[in-house]
């Protein structure tokens, strides 16, 4: 399982996470986020990270000129779409080359045939728990839900993922291709616990190689 780690801005603590080498890194451009990057994000820093960590540009109901533009600027491998964003909308994306991970807030009401649409014009979903917010929330859903997804596309997990509730993520099913982390694992909004990742990675890295 691989690992993203979401809501980065300040350039010594992306350069510090950088180091730990996480799979994926986010950084959000939602303007009412409180992990919000604005004007604060280092385009060098950036750029900087290493080519095989991705970034990901989180955007909320964004113009498609804003995410092309950011996509040009921070040189973003992916585009995480996580508002109401229609499968148009992704098609159109898409066809301009970009990656698409389309993200969904998900109770027991959800209803999991609405992703068709999105299927041929998305590279993974993300699968959130509803909340105040897009996201960032801290809070966790019932992962038993995921039972009735058909796992045709890969989706990362997202939603109160911490330290104390890591062994339950190997009992998902459909497992996913990786979960993502954010607010259980800050100091602060927008600035994360470095030794808490790396904590985080080294059991995941333990438990790769007992199943190997």
């Amino acid at each position: 399982m691989k690992l993203k780690v979401c809501g980065m801005r300040d350039a010594e603590n992306i350069k510090a996470l950088a180091e730990l080498k996480p799979d994926f890194i986010g950084f959000i451009f939602y303007d009412k986020s409180p992990r919000f990057a604005g004007n604060q994000l280092d385009v060098e820093v950036v750029q900087s990270i290493p080519r095989e960590i991705r970034k990901v540009g989180v955007f909320v109901n964004a113009t498609v000129d804003y995410i092309l533009q950011s996509v040009k600027k921070y040189n973003l491998q992916y585009v995480q779409l996580h508002g109401n964003e229609t499968p148009d909308f992704c098609k159109s994306l898409r066809l301009k080359g970009v990656n698409i991970i389309k993200a969904f807030r998900l109770d027991e009401s959800f209803i999991f045939s609405q992703l068709n649409n999105y299927k041929p014009h998305v590279d993974f979903f993300l699968f959130d728990a509803k909340g105040d917010g897009y996201g960032g929330n801290g809070v966790t859903f019932d992962w038993n839900i995921l039972k009735k997804y058909d796992n045709q596309k890969p989706y990362f997990l997202a939603g109160g993922i911490s330290l104390e509730n890591l062994d339950e993520l190997s009992t998902i099913t459909p497992k996913p291709y990786a979960f993502d982390v954010n607010s259980k694992f800050e100091l602060e909004p927008g600035v994360k616990d470095i030794e808490k990742i790396a904590e985080l990675i080294a059991k995941m890295r333990e438990r790769k190689s007992v199943q190997v």
